[in-house]
């Protein structure tokens, strides 16, 4: 099993979220009822974390100097303002932003919506500048072709001959869903999608590799695999960053999709993990 991490992780590595993941997975296996466990020799962890970490600034990595002047035009304002949109959607607590008006590209605006999002359950305990650091990983995994092949050759490179499954958390799911998009004749039979953000149309969806194609009302994503890969969406209720629940107007019917009650640290990958549906799509796969 090759698990994917996702956004925010730049000062982590393979060995230390491996080792929060693999006791997580286990309990979504116990979960389930599954006859066996995963040993630690038969998961590997997909670290991509650290090409987003700044070179020669080791001392000050984990506390970025970003305000709210730093949120870029476009991509990052409008991931932003879908952020914000689908945190008052879930949270009474969050300030929704004017019903007709889009995010307004000055700093003022931007800094309501961040004081708006640390004030929701999703992002709670979160600063300031790393939610801006994590729009501007997103933005530049689709934007950067540099970074994008950076961090997709990390993932397919742990995608062996023997791997069976890929369980792939938040931005770490499109990098999973291009990378066994380009890798034909794979021997994967389930990929588990967690937390993702793929069916976010103009900002991900539209911007996948390889392009979804088809009629205009019909378009559609490619089959990450043969047609005895399993595809399984997990996407928790409050989970802002999973902004589209179910992925089968984007990717088919034959994305099995499911709405989770992950808690109040909805985004979490060990929430999702824990999970019985979770534990069902990894023990069906390596049955």
């Amino acid at each position: 099993m090759v698990g994917v991490h996702g956004i925010g992780q730049q000062v982590q590595g393979e060995g230390r979220l491996l080792a929060s993941w693999w006791p997580a997975l286990n309990d979504g296996l116990r979960r389930a009822g599954a006859d066996g466990l995963l040993d630690a020799s038969d998961a590997e962890m997909a670290f991509y974390g650290d090409v987003f970490r700044p070179a020669g600034q080791l001392l000050a990595v984990d506390d970025l100097p970003y305000t709210a002047e730093d949120v870029e035009d476009g991509f990052e304002r409008e991931l932003l303002a879908a952020w914000w949109r689908a945190a008052a959607d879930s949270d009474l607590e969050v300030v929704p932003p004017d019903a007709d008006a889009t995010l307004a590209p000055t700093p003022r605006s931007v800094q309501g919506a961040l004081r708006a999002l640390s004030g929701s359950r999703f992002f709670a305990n979160i600063a300031l500048r790393h939610m801006v650091a994590d729009l501007k990983q997103v933005r530049a995994y689709l934007t950067d072709p540099t970074v994008r092949n950076t961090v997709r050759n990390r993932v397919a490179a742990a995608i062996g001959e023997d791997t069976r499954v890929v369980v792939a958390h938040s931005l770490g799911s499109v990098v999973a869903y291009e990378a066994l998009c380009a890798l034909p004749g794979h021997q994967v039979r389930a990929l588990i999608t967690i937390g993702s953000p793929l069916g976010i149309r103009n900002l991900v969806f539209d911007r996948l590799d390889p392009a979804p194609a088809g009629p205009r009302k019909e378009v559609r994503g490619a089959w990450p695999g043969s047609k005895e890969l399993v595809w399984t969406n997990l996407a928790g209720q409050g989970d802002v960053v999973a902004l589209v629940k179910d992925l089968r107007s984007g990717f088919g019917d034959d994305v099995r999709c499911a709405l989770l009650a992950t808690g109040t640290h909805a985004h979490d990958a060990t929430a999702y993990l824990t999970d019985e549906l979770c534990g069902k799509a990894i023990a069906e796969a390596l049955a």
